[in-house]
């Protein structure tokens, strides 16, 4: 992740714009490309040195064309394996296979990481693929500027 240099990963978190490698939003986009029918869920660690790996985690939800919900024990599994690793939780991201990019009511109702930030990959257009990054501010999704490194 290509970041200035004198800002730790928490002061990153707090700015409006996020600076993410190429390689993870690859990463984001081919997970939500093998499940074009049900939504993708998973976590991305970061650690002090800015560096970030994904962490896919199952979609157990009812209706996983509409709805994520994580494996609770392997999303427990993923953030021990955080913690091992040095690294932090840094985002959150589940795909739309039929909708837009934005968080619906049933996301905004279920974010209960406010330090996190949230990416929502839409596979809405065929043939496009979009990733946007969000936050939680005053119990709302505010949109981040999301931009790709290739460092």
């Amino acid at each position: 992740m290509a970041m200035p240099g004198s800002q730790s990963a928490n002061e990153y978190n707090t700015m409006s714009k996020i600076i993410i490698k190429r390689q993870i939003a690859n990463q984001l986009l081919t997970h939500a490309q093998s499940s074009p029918e049900a939504e993708i869920c998973g976590l991305i660690g970061i650690d002090k040195n800015n560096e970030m790996q994904t962490y896919s985690i199952p979609n157990i939800a009812e209706k996983p064309s509409h709805f994520f919900n994580m494996n609770p024990k392997l999303q427990i599994d993923a953030m021990r394996n955080m913690r091992k690793k040095n690294q932090t939780l840094f985002g959150i991201y589940h795909s739309h296979p039929s909708s837009p990019a934005k968080p619906s009511v049933t996301d905004l109702e279920n974010a209960t990481y406010p330090e996190a930030n949230y990416f929502i990959i839409s596979l809405n257009t065929t043939g496009v693929l979009e990733i946007r990054a969000y936050r939680i501010c005053n119990k709302q999704f505010i949109e981040l500027t999301l931009s790709l490194s290739d460092e």
